[in-house]
């Protein structure tokens, strides 16, 4: 399971060293959470388009950048993003109109599209559109709520949408990824691996005060081999 850092929880001062020492840990994929004041719960603004450049200029070509847009007009600004630099455009299911529409806009942009879903959303409406998606998200918080644990009760989901996507790829279809988010950590992280994730992002679990990222994503990956 790969692990990507939301940069959320970096001090923002200090954000391009802290991304060097990221890559420098082994990290290729960079996590960019887009909160706009109004659709998640807490009503947090995070950052826009201008950042995710600014990063995208710091990184260069070589590291994956997704951004999860918790926004309400995703379908009328997606493209503000693309010209960022990103690789993949993550939107919320329940925050679209026409999901397909937006698919088909971000492929013929050349980039890939990722759909996430809340912890309380059923996988239904993603099921029926994951032969176009590149990546799904499950959240294992509610997005914008601070002071979360992880969600245990989203593993049938999660399980549900490894069982289609496994399903599609031995069909001949999409290789489509399954990310988590929300309240992984060192002590759980074994626990979506053996669901089937094949990505899990980590916020404070791997940026914060009590060690590196190199040191924090060798707890988190010892956990992940211990458990093998």
């Amino acid at each position: 399971m790969e692990i990507t850092p939301s940069i959320l929880t970096a001090d923002f001062c200090n954000l391009g060293s802290k991304l060097d020492e990221a890559v420098e840990a082994g990290i290729s994929w960079i996590h960019m959470d887009v909160m706009d004041g109004n659709w998640v719960v807490n009503r947090t603004i995070t950052f826009g388009p201008a950042v995710i450049k600014s990063v995208r200029e710091r990184l260069g070509p070589s590291i994956f950048i997704d951004c999860h847009l918790m926004i309400t007009n995703a379908e009328e600004t997606w493209n503000q993003y693309v010209d960022a630099g990103v690789d993949m455009v993550i939107a919320h299911l329940e925050a679209v109109e026409d999901f397909p529409s937006l698919i088909s806009q971000l492929h013929d942009s050349g980039v890939q599209a990722g759909c996430v879903i809340n912890p309380s959303t059923p996988a239904d409406g993603v099921i029926e559109i994951l032969h176009e998606l590149d990546l799904v998200l499950v959240m294992s918080v509610v997005p914008g709520k601070g002071g979360q644990s992880f969600i245990q009760g989203v593993e049938d989901k999660v399980k549900e949408l490894r069982s289609a996507i496994d399903l599609q790829i031995s069909s001949g279809g999409r290789k489509t990824k399954l990310m988590i988010d929300g309240g992984i950590k060192d002590h759980n992280a074994h626990i979506v691996s053996k669901w089937g994730v094949d990505i899990a992002v980590v916020g404070s679990g791997l940026i914060n005060e009590r060690g590196s990222i190199a040191e924090n994503l060798a707890s988190i990956n010892k956990s992940l081999e211990d458990e093998s």
